[in-house]
């Protein structure tokens, strides 16, 4: 996507803190940047399963398994949001 490499097993970085709010909301927060990122449910569902052992394949599997009324164009949606994640820093590859 846009000469943007994405990692097949993507993984959160560990140094970022997920925070749940109330209705399955959530931040992500850099304790080195100080910046927030906010969180919709799907977000939450698939930063949950940024693990380093998850494919991104296996991320559209689960989503369509276990969330109800996911879009025609939840692919490109998943692979839009990780790769912003990426961008952002909060997501690496396993090492």
């Amino acid at each position: 996507m846009r000469g943007v490499h994405l990692i097949d097993r993507p993984i959160a970085n560990p140094s970022i803190v997920l925070r749940e709010e109330f209705d399955d909301w959530a931040l992500l927060y850099d304790p080195n940047t100080g910046e927030t990122f906010g969180l919709n449910p799907t977000g939450v569902f698939i930063w949950k399963h940024l693990d380093g052992d998850h494919t991104v394949e296996d991320v559209f599997g689960e989503l369509t398994e276990n969330c109800e009324g996911v879009p025609d164009s939840y692919k490109n949606d998943v692979i839009e949001f990780i790769l912003d994640l990426e961008n952002r820093g909060l997501v690496g590859s396993k090492a």
